[in-house]
């Protein structure tokens, strides 16, 4: 099959292309590099004449007076010359709706070219959406990515790129999407959640690891539990990053000589991944019912990540072992949880199997990758 892959985040395409390869076919990403994290494209659309120092000041300014982002245009003028070589796939698989990241109407433009030229357009349900916060806003649920928000509206700032997928102009987008797709295919229980009901929803396809790239590293105890928290400064609050910091302080005074504590912001990808190489302990996320691209690859190293594991989370796949510490947007019960862990060491050692053990089991690359084969056919 000839596919085409439309947007990356976290490295989910890079290695859903990389499964697909393994089973010969040949698959062309196309995208941005998703911000600092620089992620590898095939074909890049990203805006380089206005990251240059004089034409970002122009538009900077413009975008300060204005809230236009001028470099969507040279986003759309890369889409444009590069349009013929995004006809006549087998498949194309959007990795949101929303997957170029220009502006609704230019998306509107972009993503009615790849539905004109092509017959076979999947959505994956993987971040925010409109779809998807809505859900969340309106579901009854304990606590989810907007929270924060929704407590203090005066986080509004922090969650401005959360909340542009409310707009009309996103709604408009959001429609637009689905009416043309085949299918959404949910990315992780998360969106499973919101979108089960929806007339075009199909069964949950995890996130591929590419577990031959992450080697498999035991746990070794030496007197002393190192913890790592990767920060993205965007994704501040959202992630809940603020009360990891608060449960962190607490365990650094309570266990002075038993813990070393590493935090570390907004690091392109491949800077991130050797800078935890050391720890035995990944704090991930806690608004989350599933975890996310970074903690299913800190897991595939046998790292014991904090990230969302809720009870629905461990039926969905029928789990007999703790695989990951589920994560919750409480300051108590994570300095409870850490502190279970360094008293217990060998709980630490063994969580580390369990998680890679769980990653080969349902997220290999190439085991993942036959299953959107199948939701594509």
């Amino acid at each position: 099959m000839r596919i085409l892959l439309i947007g990356e985040y976290s490295r989910f395409h890079n290695s859903l292309k990389e499964g697909l390869q393994k089973l010969q076919h040949d698959v062309t990403l196309v995208g941005r590099a998703d911000s600092f994290k620089n992620f590898p494209i095939d074909i890049s659309l990203e805006a380089t004449f206005f990251q240059k120092k004089i034409p970002n000041l122009f538009r900077q300014l413009l975008f300060r007076m204005s809230t236009i982002d001028i470099a969507s245009l040279e986003i759309a003028y890369r889409f444009y010359k590069h349009r013929k070589s995004f006809r006549d796939y087998d498949a194309v698989q959007l990795i949101n709706e929303f997957p170029i990241a220009t502006t609704p109407f230019i998306e509107r433009k972009l993503l009615k070219y790849i539905f004109k030229h092509n017959k076979n357009v999947y959505l994956s349900s993987c971040g925010d959406d409109f779809y998807y916060l809505n859900y969340i806003l309106n579901a009854e649920l304990p606590y989810h990515i907007l929270t924060p928000y929704v407590k203090n509206k005066n986080a509004r700032k922090s969650y401005k790129y959360s909340l542009q997928y409310l707009s009309k102009s996103h709604e408009k987008l959001h429609h637009f999407v689905v009416e043309n797709v085949k299918g959404i295919i949910p990315a992780n229980f998360d969106y499973d959640m919101a979108y089960r009901k929806h007339p075009k929803a199909l069964p949950l396809v995890p996130f591929p690891i590419n577990v031959e790239l992450l080697k498999f590293k035991p746990l070794v105890y030496k007197g002393k539990v190192n913890i790592f928290h990767g920060v993205n400064k965007v994704n501040y609050l959202k992630k809940g990053n603020d009360l990891i910091d608060e449960a962190l302080k607490i365990i650094a005074e309570k266990y002075p000589n038993q813990v070393e504590v590493k935090t570390a912001y907004s690091l392109p990808y491949n800077e991130y991944i050797k800078t935890y190489e050391e720890a035995h302990i990944i704090m991930d996320q806690l608004y989350g019912y599933d975890q996310g691209y970074n903690a299913l690859e800190a897991m595939a190293k046998g790292k014991v990540v904090f990230s969302g594991a809720e009870t629905a989370f461990q039926e969905f796949y029928k789990l007999d072992k703790t695989v990951v510490i589920n994560a919750t947007p409480n300051v108590d019960d994570l300095v409870e949880k850490l502190s279970n862990l360094i008293e217990n060491p060998d709980e630490l050692l063994q969580i580390g199997k369990n998680a890679r053990a769980f990653i080969e089991d349902f997220h290999e690359y190439e085991s993942v990758a036959k299953q959107y084969v199948e939701r594509w056919l």
